[in-house]
């Protein structure tokens, strides 16, 4: 009996590089945590960094991003390593990407675009769906020529018009008619959840905020005693989730929203505004913060900034220093392991009063966060209705409702 062939069906990962640029207003060391993000970006799509290139330059040159010996050298290590595609750390303008293109001879792809098909990945209810592709119809239309550059352009002469041009401005009109009817199904899907929102009655209303992968999804897992997906990826959670929590015999509703980014595109920002009316409309923010980050001071300010950017930032909030477990003492106190006192008195916890630090992973001081946001659920229960109990015998269990 002859021996059956094993073919392997498994789908190989893209191989691809960065390219960065180190402007005087960015130091190296920024940059490179904006390329570590960026690589971080890729290996959530699913593909594998193969070299990183940065280059100084007083601006991205307008042509092509980086300089023309630069270039060179990236399309010599492209050949040379049969590189699939080349991602850059900015977002690329149509004349940027098309001559990068045509000089590279393999797929671009810029940090919007990446970050836009992470989201057509994780997007799961018809609201992120419809936002997602809005988002990306948005970021095409400007880019539209590029996809018809294997179009001859002949000129002159009656009967040698080439097709190009009438299927750009073809491709051009329904693009931006699909736009007008995802901007109008979003305005309905809006509706829906704001009847939603006020048939979930009166509670009080407690948002989680933050960086993405700082770990609010296993914080709600953890608060709520739900099952919310969360994983060690950037955008893992996509779509907004609210549960009701009881402590202390005290309902409030809790959210888990979408993690913020720096380079966050503004047309995202714009799309899904609408899903974080959740944020708008909190009570009280749960800002958590990944301690164990060697940059989180910066997300902290990227997460401040688009909370007002939201009209967000005055609202009363609770900074969460996430996993303190994992934090590594800077090389000063290198010998010394900090104890939750020692948070306390740190400059962090003095700063960014009030703040608790925790462990969501190993559960690490959760009492500690439950009494406090017990306490400021109550004092807001109790400001917004002074004539009703802020405790409420009758929903004393622990169990959550999904809304």
């Amino acid at each position: 009996m002859a021996r059956q062939k094993i073919f392997d069906t498994a789908v190989k990962p893209e191989r691809a590089i960065l390219v960065g640029v180190i402007t005087p207003d960015e130091t190296e060391e920024l940059e490179r945590e904006y390329l570590e993000e960026l690589e971080f970006l890729l290996d959530t799509a699913g593909g594998i960094t193969e070299r990183i290139f940065t280059q100084k330059l007083q601006r991205p040159d307008g042509s092509t991003y980086v300089g023309k010996g630069k270039l060179e050298e990236i399309q010599a290590y492209v050949k040379s390593e049969e590189i699939d595609m080349v991602i850059f750390d900015d977002e690329l303008t149509p004349s940027q990407l098309r001559n990068i293109e045509r000089e590279l001879q393999v797929k671009i792809l810029d940090r919007s675009n990446l970050i836009l098909d992470i989201f057509a990945r994780r997007a799961q209810t018809a609201q992120a769906k419809t936002q997602v592709e809005l988002a990306q119809l948005q970021y095409l239309l400007p880019r539209l020529t590029r996809m018809w550059t294997h179009l001859e352009r002949q000129k002159g002469g009656i009967g040698m018009r080439g097709p190009g041009e009438s299927q750009i401005e073809s491709d051009r009109r329904m693009i931006q008619n699909k736009i007008s009817l995802l901007k109008d199904k979003l305005k309905l899907i809006d509706r829906q959840n704001e009847t939603q929102r006020r048939n979930r009655g009166e509670l009080v209303r407690v948002a989680l905020v933050g960086y993405t992968n700082v770990g609010k999804s296993t914080l709600m897992n953890v608060i709520s005693k739900s099952d919310v997906f969360a994983e060690n990826k950037l955008f893992a959670t996509l779509d907004t989730t609210v549960r009701k929590v009881v402590l202390n015999t005290l309902p409030f509703l809790l959210s888990d929203t979408v993690g913020f980014i720096r380079k966050l595109p503004h047309h995202l920002v714009e799309c899904f505004k609408s899903t974080l009316d959740e944020v708008r409309e909190a009570d009280i923010l749960l800002h958590v913060v990944d301690i164990s980050h060697h940059s989180f001071e910066d997300q902290v300010r990227t997460v401040n900034e688009t909370l007002k950017e939201l009209g967000a930032g005055d609202k009363e909030t609770i900074t969460v220093f996430n996993k303190i477990d994992a934090y590594k003492p800077r090389e000063e106190d290198e010998e010394h392991t900090l104890t939750l006192a020692d948070f306390k008195n740190s400059w962090m916890g003095k700063h960014n009063s009030p703040a608790v630090f925790i462990s969501a992973q190993n559960k690490e001081n959760l009492d500690e966060l439950r009494n406090l946001l017990h306490e400021r659920v109550k004092a807001m229960h109790q400001l917004r209705y002074p004539n009703i109990p802020a405790l409420d015998e009758s929903q004393s269990s622990n169990d959550t409702d999904d809304y």
